[in-house]
């Protein structure tokens, strides 16, 4: 037999070996698409039912993404199965690597404990505004590994989970109304009495302002070129910013046609001629 005939014939032996290994990729690969389809299709089934269900918005989002992982990863072992890899000895040493994956990986692991942490203690719900991380925003949405914020001017903001948790967290919106802290400056030689009498009723007149707890209107400080009040209003939160911004125009136009200085920065330069 020549050696032509000898290699044909160890192909033909092989030939169907090859075919079923082929078979078994194209299987498994298509197993792998349509199964990564369907989790996140699942997933996000999931999420939605449960936001119907007035489920909040960031534990709806981190639910489904911890349950997208979880049907990833069983297609994944599937698709391994399915082209000849024994799953048990895959996971056996899935366990075996988990230490230096774990060491490897200590910033993930810790931003997915983190947003289990934030999840079950419940710091902020999505809606909220907060600071957090060294940013500002609104909470949009808590995933595995990252809080989505967006900020006013629509951007949004990415922030590692252990970088909330590890940090102050300041949130804007948990409590219902919130108390505006204003410092008002009148010149030295403005009438006192009238300048917190306009301020009084323009606070009275605004509907926004709660009246209870009480506003506060005080002089803080005599400072070097002004006369400083502390003006103090409680306002429901979402009305914290037009009420600051309505207040403060409306005390510079009061002020201006009642004759109250407002003073601003400013320097007298002093000229001394000297004779030759």
């Amino acid at each position: 037999m020549s050696e032509l005939e000898k290699w044909l014939g160890e192909g033909s032996a092989m030939l169907p070996w090859l075919t079923d290994m082929v078979i078994n990729i194209v299987i498994g690969l298509v197993i792998l698409l349509v199964g990564k389809y369907i989790a996140s299709k699942i997933s996000r089934w999931c999420e939605h039912r449960m936001l119907k269900a007035s489920v909040d918005r960031a534990v709806a989002g981190f639910t489904s993404s911890i349950l997208y992982a979880l049907m990833f990863a069983g297609v994944v072992l599937m698709a391994l199965g399915q082209v000849g890899v024994q799953t048990t000895s895959f996971i056996a040493i899935l366990g075996a690597a988990g230490l230096a994956v774990g060491l490897a990986l200590q910033g993930s692991l810790s931003n997915f404990a983190s947003g289990v942490l934030i999840i079950l203690l419940r710091p902020f719900r999505a809606g909220d505004f907060i600071d957090g991380g060294g940013q500002m925003g609104t909470v949009d949405r808590i995933e595995l590994f990252h809080t989505y914020l967006k900020t006013p001017d629509n951007r949004v903001i990415i922030i590692p989970n252990s970088s909330i948790m590890n940090g102050s967290i300041v949130n804007y919106s948990r409590e219902a109304t919130r108390r505006l802290d204003l410092v008002v400056g009148i010149s030295y030689d403005a009438d006192i009495r009238l300048a917190k009498s306009i301020m009084e009723d323009i606070i009275n007149a605004d509907e926004r302002i709660l009246k209870e707890p009480k506003y506060l209107i005080a002089v803080s400080e005599l400072a070097d070129s002004s006369v400083n009040f502390f003006v103090r209003p409680w306002v429901n939160s979402g009305d914290y910013w037009t009420v600051r911004a309505d207040l403060l125009e409306k005390f510079k136009y009061a002020f201006d046609e009642q004759g109250v200085g407002i003073p601003y920065p400013q320097m007298d330069v002093h000229l001394h001629n000297k004779e030759a």
